[in-house]
């Protein structure tokens, strides 16, 4: 049997000219995570990323708060979908409020799901899909794995080990908090879902740190 950890990666920069860079809450995320890990005993065989900078920048904060000295390996796999493609691509008019975004995104992402198109950097949701599958059945013949991604991998992974549709995936996308840990355990029957967007961690001192984007 083996355990993968999926961490999503701490609060990005969003609605900065770089999105794709940690901010000061995202590190501190990274940190607590880090040491919620190690006060786990999660001794991971591999440790992965995707290959953007938010998702680089909290394995390599978390595994140094954790202790872990196995080298992180990058893999475009775990990468997030284009969300700003995706709201490019299905949303007409764009939202010019930044309340409005989520809304915005949530109904691009059931479009995207449902119609099989090819919007944004991740092409089509059934190559999106299959790429996650494919990483976690992967990362999982190894032992237990950390991987470090998004959390629309995460969601995407989770709704399709529920057996849910399109509508229970965006639910699920719009919850993953930032850093907060899924665990999958992967056996002779399969994969399993044992918890998803734990995040414990953010709770009582830390309860400001809690966020969804």
């Amino acid at each position: 049997m083996s355990v993968v950890y999926l961490v999503r990666h701490g609060q990005a920069s969003f609605g900065q000219a770089d999105y794709d860079v940690l901010s000061p809450t995202g590190e501190r995320q990274a940190k607590i995570v880090g040491a919620e890990l190690a006060s786990r005993g999660v001794r991971p065989v591999s440790v992965l990323s995707g290959t953007l900078s938010r998702q680089k920048a909290t394995a390599e904060i978390a595994s140094a708060a954790a202790g872990l000295s196995v080298p992180c390996v990058a893999d475009a796999r775990w990468n997030e979908y284009d969300h700003l493609g995706l709201v490019a691509a299905f949303v007409d008019p764009l939202p010019t409020d930044p309340r409005d975004y989520q809304s915005a995104l949530d109904r691009a992402l059931h479009t995207w799901v449902t119609e099989g198109r090819v919007a944004g950097a991740a092409g089509s949701f059934a190559d999106f899909a299959a790429a996650g599958t494919a990483a976690l059945a992967e990362v999982s013949r190894a032992g237990t794995a950390l991987v470090f991604t998004s959390g629309g991998v995460i969601a995407a992974l989770c709704a399709g080990l529920l057996g849910l549709g399109p509508a229970g995936l965006v639910a699920l996308n719009r919850v993953v908090v930032n850093a907060a840990i899924t665990k999958i355990v992967v056996g002779r029957s399969g994969s399993s879902l044992v918890s998803f967007n734990d995040h414990g961690h953010f709770e009582g001192p830390n309860r400001e740190l809690l966020t969804y984007r």
